[in-house]
C-alpha cells in the first residue's frame, strides 16, 4: 500500500525524532531554502503487510465463517481445541473416533461399524466438515480416514441443527484446520505394543498474503481392527496406513480469501481370525483350523476442496467446490471361506463424488441476520460382488462344486439442498432462529422434502444459556451401501435368500425435538443437561450381513429415540477435568427394504410385530478425564463406560457392561537450549487390562465378535523444529 504524506504532516512526524548535529545543520539550510519559497519533494512511504496483519485478517474471516455464515445456533455443541486433543493420553496420535468418545452421548463400537462410534445411538449418519465445508460420504471403509494432527479446533454438533446442516444429521464433526504463520513444524514418533510404529510430520508457514500447513502419518501395527477373541494378541490383524492432509489459503486484500485443501488415506487391513470355528461340512475337509483364513481389505480415499470466502460490508459469502474418490476392496480367502461359510465374496465399491456448496449471510439490521445457501452433489458408484459359492441340488442338498457369480451395479445419483433462515434478536438475551430447508435425492429411488427448523436461545441471567428447538430431517441412504442385489442370480445356491424381498432403501424422515441448558458456576465450573426425542419414518440402519466386512443399509418402517445427557467441565490453571453421562433408548419395528439381508425367518417375523432395540442402541454411555499441566509436565487420565451394545435374537439382550481407562505422563526437555523442547510421552491404553466384549456376533447385522483392546504400552517422542 502506497500513500503520499503532506509536507506539514511529514514535518510534524520528523519533529518527534531526536536531531543530530548534522540534522541541525541540514535543518538550518532547509529553513533558508523554505524561507526562500522552495518546495519540499514528496516522500513515498510503503506500508508492509506483516505476519501480524495476515494473522489478523485470517482471524476476522474465521470469525465471520464460524459466527456469521455457519453458526451453531440451537444445536448441542461439544468443543475440543488443539490443546485439549494434545492433552489426551495418546495426544495427537489418538484416532479421531477415539477423540469423539469423550463427548456426551457418543458410544464406542468396532472399526467395522464405520464410523467406530455412534452419536445418540444412530447407526452412522455423521457428516464431516473442514473449515465449514462438508465432505461427501465414504463407502464404508475400516476405521477413520481423517487424521487428528491437522485439527486446530473440533466441535461435535447434535440435536436440532440449523437449516444449513442437511443430509447427515445425527452429528456434525466440524473441524478447523491448523494455520501456521511462522515457519516451523514438528516430528513425532509413536511406537509400542502390537509392534506399532507410527511416525508423523507436520510443517507450516506463511508468506506476505498466504499461509499453509501440511501433515503426513504412517502407521504399522499388528492390531489394526478389534480382536475377534479376548486374548492380548489378535491373530491375523496386521495393518499399514498412510494419511496426508494439506491446507493453504491466500488473502486478496482484506476481505477475500481463497482456501485450498487436499487429503489422502490408504489403509490395508487383515481381517482377524477366530479360533475354534468348525467347517460347515459342505465343502472341503471336516476338520480344519479357522486360523488359516486369510481375508484382507484395502480402503482408499482422496479429496480436494477449493473455497472462496468474502466479507464485504454486511454480506458474508463462501463458495466451495469439492471432489472425492473412495474405494473399498474386500478380498476373500476363497478356499477357506467356502469351507467355513459356503461363500467367498470379493466385494468392490468405488465412488467418485463432486459438487459445490454456497453459503451467504446478510446482516439486515441489529435485529435480523438472513442466511441462505445451496449445495449440489453428484456421485457415480460402482458396486461389484464377485461371489464364489456352492450350488444346491434338486433336493436342496449342497453340492461341493463351486461356481462364481458376478453381481454388478453402476449408478449415477445426485443430492440437491437449499435453505433460508432468519436469526431474530427479539430482546436482549433472547434470540429466535427460524428456517426452511429443501432436499431432493435421485438415487435408486427419488424423493424430496421441505423441512422446517426452529430454535430458541435464551440467556435469562449471566452465564446461563437455555436452548430449545425443533427440526425436520431428511436423510438419504448412502448410495454405495444401498445398492440392490439381483436376487434371481443366487437362486439355487448357498446364497439363496431366506426372505425373497428386495424393496429399495428409502430416505429416513424424522421429527426431532431437543431442549438443554448450560450453566457456569463460579469461574471454573460449567454444567449442562440436554434432553431429546426423535420419531422417524423409514428409519435407516445398517449391518454386516455375511462374511465380507462391508455394510449394507435397510429401513425399518418406524422408530424412535429418546435420551438425556449430563455434562460437567472444570478448568482452573493447569487443571482440566470433565465428566459426561447419557441415558438413551432407541427402538424400531418392521423391516421394509432390502429384506433379503435377513436370514432368520422367525427373527424377521418377530421384528415385523414388535418394536426392538436397534443393534447400535447402548442404554448408558459415559466418559470422563482429567489433565494437569505444570512447568512442562503433563499428566493425563481418561476413561469410558458402556452398558453394552445389543445381542441375541432380535437384539433382545446386550453384551456385559465395560470400562476402559487410559493413562499418560509427558515431560518437556529443553536439551537444545531454545524454545523448541523435546517432549517424551509414556501412554497406557486400557491400563487395568480389562477384557471386554463389544460385539457378540449374534445380533442383527453382526457376523463375528469383536473385543476391546487389551493393555497396550506406548512411547511417543515429539520434536518441534
Amino acid at each position: 500500500m502506497r500513500s503520499r504524506l503532506p509536507t506539514a504532516v511529514l514535518l510534524a512526524c520528523i519533529g518527534w525524532m531526536p536531531a543530530t548535529r548534522a540534522d541541525n545543520l541540514d535543518a538550518a539550510g532547509d529553513a533558508n531554502e523554505t524561507s526562500a519559497g522552495a518546495t519540499l519533494p514528496p516522500i513515498v512511504v510503503t506500508a508492509d503487510r506483516s505476519e501480524g496483519s495476515l494473522l489478523e485478517r485470517n482471524r476476522e474471516l474465521d470469525q465471520a465463517r464460524d459466527q456469521d455464515l455457519l453458526p451453531k445456533f440451537g444445536a448441542s455443541v461439544f468443543n475440543m481445541d488443539q490443546q485439549a486433543v494434545d492433552a489426551l493420553p495418546q495426544g495427537k496420535n489418538t484416532a479421531l473416533d477415539k477423540v469423539l468418545l469423550q463427548a456426551p452421548g457418543v458410544s464406542y463400537d468396532s472399526a467395522i461399524s464405520n464410523p467406530d462410534f455412534h452419536v445418540r445411538n444412530e447407526y452412522a449418519n455423521v457428516q464431516y466438515r473442514i473449515n465449514g465445508i462438508q465432505l461427501p460420504d465414504g463407502v464404508s471403509g475400516l476405521g477413520p480416514v481423517l487424521e487428528t494432527g491437522f485439527i486446530a479446533n473440533l466441535n461435535l454438533l447434535d440435536g436440532t441443527l440449523p437449516a444449513q446442516y442437511g443430509l447427515r444429521t445425527a452429528g456434525v464433526v466440524d473441524m478447523t484446520a491448523k494455520a501456521h504463520f511462522e515457519p516451523g513444524g514438528s516430528f513425532d514418533l509413536y511406537a509400542g505394543s502390537w509392534s506399532t510404529v507410527s511416525p508423523s510430520i507436520e510443517y507450516g508457514g506463511s508468506t506476505a498474503d498466504s499461509q499453509f500447513f501440511l501433515t503426513a502419518r504412517y502407521l504399522k501395527s499388528d492390531q489394526g481392527l478389534e480382536n475377534a477373541m479376548p486374548t492380548p494378541d489378535p491373530i491375523h490383524d496386521w495393518t499399514a496406513q498412510q494419511k496426508f492432509f494439506g491446507y493453504g489459503s491466500t488473502m486478496f486484500g482484506d476481505s477475500d480469501r481463497l482456501t485450498y485443501m487436499a487429503g489422502a488415506s490408504i489403509g490395508r487391513f487383515q481381517i482377524p481370525d477366530l479360533t475354534g470355528q468348525a467347517p460347515l461340512g459342505n465343502f472341503g475337509p471336516d476338520t480344519l483350523s479357522s486360523t488359516r483364513i486369510d481375508e484382507n481389505e484395502t480402503d482408499r480415499l482422496y479429496f480436494g476442496v477449493l473455497a472462496l470466502q468474502s466479507k464485504h460490508g454486511s454480506l458474508d459469502t463462501q463458495l466451495s467446490i469439492f471432489t472425492r474418490y473412495a474405494a473399498v476392496d474386500f478380498v476373500p480367502d476363497v478356499y477357506d471361506d467356502l469351507v467355513f461359510n459356503d461363500v467367498a465374496s470379493n466385494v468392490v465399491r468405488r465412488s467418485l463424488a463432486s459438487g459445490l456448496q454456497f453459503d451467504a449471510a446478510e446482516h439486515l439490521n441489529d435485529a435480523h441476520v438472513l442466511r441462505a445457501g445451496l449445495a449440489v452433489g453428484v456421485e457415480q458408484t460402482h458396486v461389484e460382488d464377485l461371489a464364489t459359492l456352492l450350488p444346491l441340488g434338486y433336493t436342496g442338498i449342497v453340492l461341493p462344486r463351486p461356481l462364481t457369480l458376478d453381481d454388478t451395479d453402476d449408478k449415477l445419483g445426485c443430492n440437491v439442498g437449499a435453505y433460508v433462515q432468519d436469526e431474530w434478536t427479539i430482546a436482549n438475551g433472547l434470540k429466535l432462529n427460524a428456517g426452511l430447508r429443501f432436499d431432493e435425492m435421485r438415487q435408486f429411488v427419488s424423493a424430496s422434502q421441505l423441512s422446517p427448523r426452529i430454535a430458541l436461545l435464551y440467556e435469562p441471567i449471566a452465564d446461563t444459556q437455555i436452548h430449545a428447538g425443533f427440526a425436520r430431517y431428511f436423510t438419504p441412504p448412502m448410495q454405495a451401501q444401498a445398492t440392490p442385489s439381483r436376487l434371481a442370480l443366487f437362486e439355487n445356491t448357498t446364497q439363496q435368500p431366506t426372505i425373497a424381498l428386495d424393496d429399495p432403501a428409502r430416505p429416513e424422515r424424522a421429527d426431532y425435538v431437543d431442549i438443554g441448558a448450560d450453566q457456569r458456576l463460579l469461574e471454573a465450573v460449567t454444567v449442562g443437561i440436554d434432553g431429546y426425542y426423535k420419531r422417524a419414518t423409514d428409519q435407516l440402519d445398517d449391518g454386516q450381513f455375511g462374511q465380507a466386512v462391508v455394510l449394507e443399509q435397510f429401513n425399518y418402517a418406524r422408530g424412535f429415540s429418546r435420551g438425556v445427557e449430563l455434562k460437567l467441565d472444570v478448568e482452573h490453571g493447569g487443571l482440566r477435568a470433565y465428566a459426561n453421562a447419557a441415558y438413551e433408548v432407541t427402538k424400531a419395528q418392521n423391516v421394509v427394504s432390502n429384506q433379503y439381508l435377513f436370514t432368520d425367518a422367525a427373527e424377521f417375523a418377530y421384528v415385523a410385530d414388535h418394536p426392538i432395540y436397534t443393534d447400535d442402541a447402548q442404554t448408558v454411555s459415559a466418559s470422563s478425564g482429567i489433565t494437569y499441566r505444570r512447568h512442562g509436565l503433563l499428566a493425563s487420565l481418561d476413561g469410558i463406560y458402556g452398558s453394552g451394545l445389543r445381542t441375541g435374537f432380535a437384539n433382545i439382550g446386550h453384551v456385559p457392561g465395560y470400562t476402559q481407562w487410559n493413562l499418560a505422563i509427558a515431560r518437556e526437555f529443553d536439551i537444545w537450549r531454545n524454545d523448541k523442547p523435546l517432549t517424551v510421552r509414556l501412554s497406557a491404553v486400557n491400563v487395568f487390562d480389562r477384557s471386554y466384549l463389544l460385539r457378540s456376533g449374534t445380533g442383527i447385522g453382526e457376523f463375528a465378535p469383536q473385543y476391546g483392546p487389551r493393555r497396550g504400552l506406548f512411547l511417543g517422542i515429539t520434536q518441534p523444529f
